[in-house]
């Protein structure tokens, strides 16, 4: 059996300020700098969830310059 198979801890989608995305288990307080990003549930749901919303893997703070670089 693999280790996802029997974990059975509820996590978390969370998201830090560049919009990068991972999960953390509900039990523990979210770190700083991150927030929750509204996915709760087993890993593989919230990894589900990330994979669905976090179409751009660039840091946000790069996503800003290249794009004022292309309209500037």
């Amino acid at each position: 059996m693999r280790q996802d198979e029997d974990d059975n801890r509820q996590y978390a989608a969370v998201k830090n300020p560049e919009e990068q995305y991972s999960i953390w288990p509900i039990d523990q307080p979210v770190p700083a700098g991150w927030t929750a990003a509204g996915c709760t549930g087993s890993k593989q749901h919230c990894l589900s969830f990330i994979k669905e919303v976090w179409t751009d893997m660039r840091p946000l703070s790069l996503r800003g310059q290249l794009g004022r670089s292309a309209g500037g």
